[in-house]
């Protein structure tokens, strides 16, 4: 019996030791990516007052800032050396594989095109993965002074105060956010049907031009719910687990291009559901 009894609490110690390392790490990667975020976000504005370069991507409308290559380069050095085995999966610079079960995912600048126009909704997004699972998100709007953050089961923040999303449980009262695809003008798969069908039902709806930041004031409790067709990882990892910290509930689905992603309090997320479906 005693030597049962000793195995168990071996194995709780085991477990509580496992879990405190990994709160340990977690907490290293989270304070080092907030300073090289602020550096990254200071280097962001000054640039911008001084005049881009931009060029264009795959549409008229997809475009790329000698700062979004920056901030990109500059975050995979920064991670290369301290966690050189970690994996990385970034926008501009693309796929690195490490060995350690971790796995960044950046945005260098979610809402490049507001960026290029001095508009000051762009943002560095990054999400932290271990073992496939997000455990920690941090969103910077350097221009708004706004960090959002999130680790797994301790909740979400705006600059140290907890968020919570909306308790709006009325679809004509609710204030909705989307985005559209580059490509709206020549793919069917263009969110214009979903959006009609949505801007009739609801209080009212909103175009930022960052997925991010979204997702954040989904959060925040400002919008009540957010949906997009065909964004990517490195847009909605970090604020899908900022929006669950806060108490909301998300939705996504693979599409042939990036993903559906949907997210909101429970009530709106449920009835935007409904109404976005073929």
């Amino acid at each position: 019996m005693n030597n049962i009894e000793d195995d168990k609490t071996d194995e709780i110690l085991k477990e509580k030791t496992g879990d405190n390392m990994l709160e340990q790490q977690w907490k290293q990667r989270l304070e080092l990516l907030k300073t090289w975020l602020v550096e990254a976000g200071e280097r962001q504005i000054e640039r911008m007052n001084e005049g881009l370069q931009v060029e264009q991507k795959s549409a008229a409308n997809d475009l790329v800032t000698e700062m979004d290559l920056w901030t990109d380069e500059f975050l995979q050095a920064k991670i290369k050396e301290s966690f050189p085995d970690d994996s990385i999966y970034s926008e501009e610079i693309g796929q690195l594989q490490g060995q350690s079960g971790y796995e960044w995912v950046i945005d260098p600048i979610d809402g490049t095109t507001n960026y290029a126009h001095g508009f000051s909704m762009f943002c560095i997004s990054v999400a932290i993965n271990y073992e496939g699972e997000t455990v920690i998100g941090v969103v910077l709007a350097p221009q708004l002074q706004q960090c959002y953050e999130a680790v797994r089961g301790q909740g979400a923040f705006l600059n140290g105060k907890k968020l919570s999303v909306s308790s709006i449980d009325s679809m004509p009262k609710a204030i909705v956010a989307t985005g559209f695809p580059y490509d709206k003008a020549t793919h069917p798969e263009n969110n214009v049907k979903q959006f009609n069908a949505v801007i009739l039902k609801v209080g009212d709806i909103r175009r930022t031009g960052s997925a991010a930041l979204d997702l954040c004031h989904v959060a925040g409790g400002h919008f009540d719910a957010y949906w997009e067709y065909k964004i990517n990882r490195w847009d909605f990892e970090a604020g899908l687990l900022i929006v669950e910290e806060a108490g909301g509930k998300v939705a996504k689905k693979k599409l042939s291009r990036g993903y559906l992603v949907v997210a909101g309090n429970e009530v709106i997320l449920d009835g935007l559901l409904e109404l976005i479906k073929e």
